[in-house]
């Protein structure tokens, strides 16, 4: 069991990666308003499955979520600097691209117990599962909110 939870983490690593340069190519391209919405949403809607498609041993179902969540982990982050940069200047981006990462630090610490106590009251993950999936998905929609000026290349 353990060798095989490690297999599947550095799995996740692998498409992490892929996932990331991805991403990046695409920020290139497309509004990252539009690509975070997409993000976010399907991240949502993968955390709301993932409680049914948890087993003792490894199905197909789970390898392919663990493909995807790993495709989507930190894809994130491209679109996230580029809009950091475009809305408050390249000087500002980076500094406040720098207090979205430690927000986001803080804020997984936070849900992580948060987690754990839900675990303890009710004897599994799933609820932080749904919960996280909901907040995922509200995001997706709050993203197309925002005001953005592309940036003549």
């Amino acid at each position: 069991v353990t060798v095989t939870a490690a297999s599947l983490l550095a799995l996740i690593g692998v498409f992490d990666v892929i996932g990331t340069i991805f991403s990046g190519v695409l920020t290139d391209r497309i509004d990252p308003r539009k690509l975070l919405f997409f993000y976010y949403f399907l991240r949502g809607l993968s955390l709301f499955l993932l409680p049914s498609i948890l087993f003792s041993t490894l199905h197909p179902s789970t390898l392919v979520f663990i493909i995807f969540y790993g495709l989507d982990w930190v894809a994130t982050v491209p679109p996230t600097v580029l809009l950091c940069r475009q809305v408050l200047g390249p000087d500002k981006g980076a500094v406040i691209y720098g207090w979205v990462f430690a927000a986001h630090q803080i804020g997984g610490s936070i849900a992580a117990l948060g987690a754990a106590l839900l675990r303890v009251k009710f004897g599994d993950y799933a609820t932080a599962f749904y919960i996280t999936g909901l907040l995922c998905v509200v995001t997706s929609y709050f993203v197309l909110q925002m005001n953005w000026v592309k940036e003549d290349k």
